[in-house]
C-alpha cells in the first residue's frame, strides 16, 4: 500500500471505526476483489461489536497490497461521507513520496523457478520466522491458516513470537503438502508488504 494511504488510515483509524458498518457491503467487495482472504473476513466478523470489526479491518488493510486502498474506496458507496473524509485528508497531506530508486539501485533478484517450486526446509522456515517480527500473524492468515490456528500458535508459544511464527509456518507446510512452496511464501510476503529481499536473504544464507 502507498505510504500516504497507509498513513491516512492510521490517522483516521479511531474516527472511521465509529462510522463504518463493514459486514453488509464493505467486506463482500474486499473479499470478491481478493483484497481480503476468507480467513481474514472470518476474523473480522468474529469481533464482538461493529466498532471492533471496523478497527480490525482498518488494521488489516495497510498490509493487503497496492490495490487495497482503491478497492476500499469503491466499497464505501454506502458511506460516501467516509470516502470524502479520506480523500480530503489525502489532499491536505499533499503529494505522496517521489519516484522510486534511481537507475543505480539494486533490485532484489527473483529466485530461480526450480527454487520457487520446491517446499521450503525447516532451516529456511526458521530463518523466515526470525525475520517476520510483528507481521507473523498477518502472513500466516495470508497463507491460509485460520484465526484459530494462529491463536493456537500464539498460546502454545506465548513467550516467543519467533517460536509461534515457526510453529505456524510448519503447520502451513504440513497442511499444504507439495503446494506449500517457496513461490507461495513469496506471494504471501508481498501481500503483507514485506520486501522480497527478506526471502532472498533466507534462500541464499548458505551460499
Amino acid at each position: 500500500m502507498d505510504p500516504a494511504h497507509r498513513a491516512v488510515l492510521r490517522r483516521l483509524r479511531v474516527e472511521l471505526s465509529g462510522q463504518l458498518l463493514v459486514s453488509d457491503a464493505v467486506l463482500p467487495l474486499l473479499f470478491q476483489e481478493e483484497v481480503l482472504t476468507e480467513a481474514q473476513v472470518e476474523d473480522i466478523e468474529s469481533r464482538s461489536s461493529e466498532r471492533q470489526k471496523a478497527l480490525r479491518l482498518l488494521d488489516l488493510l495497510p498490509s493487503r497490497g497496492p490495490r487495497a486502498f482503491p478497492v476500499f474506496l469503491r466499497a464505501l458507496d454506502d458511506f460516501s461521507w467516509v470516502r470524502e473524509r479520506l480523500l480530503e485528508e489525502l489532499r491536505e497531506a499533499g503529494p505522496g513520496p517521489g519516484p522510486g530508486p534511481g537507475p543505480g539501485a539494486t533490485e532484489p533478484r527473483r529466485p530461480p523457478e526450480a527454487v520457487l517450486r520446491r517446499v521450503p526446509s525447516d532451516r529456511e522456515l526458521s530463518r523466515l520466522a526470525a525475520r517476520l517480527g510483528a507481521r507473523w500473524e498477518e502472513l500466516l492468515l495470508e497463507l491460509g491458516l485460520t484465526p484459530e490456528d494462529v491463536f493456537r500458535c500464539r498460546a502454545d508459544h506465548a513467550l516467543s513470537s519467533q517460536a509461534a511464527a515457526l510453529a505456524g509456518l510448519v503447520r502451513w507446510r504440513r497442511a499444504g503438502g507439495r503446494g506449500a512452496t517457496v513461490q507461495r511464501l513469496q506471494d504471501g510476503l508481498q501481500a503483507v508488504d514485506l520486501h522480497p529481499s527478506v526471502l532472498e536473504d533466507i534462500l541464499t544464507a548458505d551460499l
